[in-house]
């Protein structure tokens, strides 16, 4: 079973072309980690699978359907975006934060347990006005929002952006968490080592064409690393 395809894939912004022809698919309960360099489209590839940018070509399916058009018809339909750079309400407080990923107040208390639970920081600031809180403790924030949701298909954008390693390594717990739950997951992430320690399958993206799919093992092999990563990607 498919959690999510994207199908020939086209998009961009105004006249300027990013994706070209993307054919990407993460299997039902799979970790799928998304690699490339700056500028490779790796955020535009997550934006247009989440809705968030219109295609000019091409088909986004959530389960074997089509998916809904709008960014949120697809998070009603289980697809959850975790993006880079902090995705919170830095005015709202901690509890508010979560309350509106979790879609509303009746839902609060147990969207606060679980967010809590693998990030117990949270549970010590609840009542924080979250943009008060360090790097780190708001990206757990933003993160909290995929245990939060009853999401199925998950992208993260660069969980690791300007974080210590400490953060990183309760981070990546969280994605383990996930994924032993059987979520789907699609990450971005500049360390590579990193996620392709939980991947089972990698795809490699340059100048907005996907030139590598294969299992992690096979990255090593045919210089991929080099040739579209830079050695000190590893």
């Amino acid at each position: 079973m498919k959690a999510l395809e994207l199908c020939g894939v086209h998009a961009g912004y105004g006249r300027t072309a990013v994706l070209r022809g993307v054919d990407l698919t993460v299997p039902q309960g799979s970790t799928v980690a998304l690699l490339g360099a700056n500028g490779a489209g790796k955020t535009t590839l997550l934006r247009a699978a989440a809705g968030l940018l219109g295609l000019t070509a091409g088909a986004v399916r959530l389960d074997g359907r089509p998916a809904p058009a709008s960014a949120d018809g697809r998070a009603r339909a289980g697809l959850c975006l975790v993006p880079e750079g902090r995705g919170i309400f830095p005015r709202l407080t901690v509890e508010e934060n979560v309350a509106l990923f979790a879609g509303g107040r009746r839902r609060r208390d147990d969207a606060f347990e679980r967010a809590a639970a693998v990030f117990p920081v949270l549970g010590q600031r609840r009542r924080q006005t979250a943009g008060t809180m360090s790097g780190g403790q708001q990206q757990m924030l933003a993160f909290s929002r995929a245990l939060c949701a009853d999401a199925t298909v998950i992208l993260a954008d660069e969980l690791s952006f300007g974080l210590a390693p400490i953060v990183l390594d309760e981070l990546f717990d969280a994605v383990a968490r996930l994924r032993d739950a059987g979520r789907s997951l699609l990450v971005v992430e500049q360390f590579v080592d990193r996620v392709i320690g939980l991947a089972d399958w990698v795809y490699v993206l340059d100048k907005g064409t996907v030139t590598f799919v294969g299992e992690p093992g096979q990255l090593a092999d045919g210089g991929v690393f080099e040739r579209y990563l830079g050695a000190g990607s590893r």
